[in-house]
């Protein structure tokens, strides 16, 4: 076992999602938020090489999942956006002299423990930085770094290749590694169909929900897929 905590930033669940206002009501986003990190949570706590899982949210729903995982919950941070929860939980990890820090958004429901476990057996020793972009290479899905705060680390809609840059800054040559169950992030009605047609979305909560709610129907009377 390596000493990579996995931090993951939650945002609470109300008005989640809301570019899938146009498919989804508020509620039906609500549930699907939290079914979406659940799938997430179930492939961290499966991974066999992180340390431990730390949760930045404020959300109880998010809290009770990582509570049965056995995460701890950090709160400092946690409405202070995507960059923000990140940064405040590797500041904690490197107060407390942890090794490294793996960090993941919650909307990855198709990501497996040994999908986390093939970055992490790629990361390399510190000083180092290891990412898995998102299928369309403009997020990042899950960065990796050694120790905690070696990179400056901001998210947002095209953080992929900026944080090369800021790796490469740093005097630190990326590890790139692709994993399809990391890459299939859900922000959009077109990222729901791909996931749809993704074979690990099978068997996992998040397809079981969707079917549920018809919403591969749905997506073909707007064409989508």
């Amino acid at each position: 076992m390596s000493d990579i905590w996995a931090v993951i930033p939650v945002k609470e669940f109300d008005g989640a999602k809301h570019r899938l206002s146009g498919l989804l009501t508020p509620p039906q986003r609500c549930l699907l938020a939290e079914t979406m990190l659940t799938d997430m949570l179930d492939a961290v706590a499966s991974s066999r090489l992180l340390a431990g899982i730390a949760i930045v949210t404020l959300d109880p729903s998010a809290t009770a999942l990582g509570e049965k995982i056995g995460a701890r919950i950090v709160t400092e941070g946690a409405r202070e956006g995507h960059t923000g929860s990140v940064n405040a939980g590797r500041r904690m990890l490197a107060a407390e002299g942890r090794g490294g820090m793996i960090t993941m958004p919650g909307d990855i429901p198709a990501t497996r423990g040994h999908e986390i476990d093939a970055v992490l057996s790629s990361h390399l020793a510190a000083p180092s930085f290891t990412i898995s972009p998102a299928h369309d290479d403009l997020g990042s899905n899950a960065v990796v770094c050694s120790p905690p705060e070696a990179v400056p680390l901001r998210f947002g809609d095209n953080s992929y290749f900026p944080h090369l840059d800021a790796a490469r800054l740093r005097g630190i040559e990326p590890t790139i590694i692709r994993q399809p169950g990391i890459a299939m992030d859900i922000d959009h009605p077109v990222d729901l169909a791909a996931f749809l047609r993704l074979p690990q979305s099978a068997g996992t909560r998040t397809r079981a929900l969707l079917d549920e709610l018809g919403v591969p129907a749905l997506l073909a009377t707007r064409g989508i897929g």
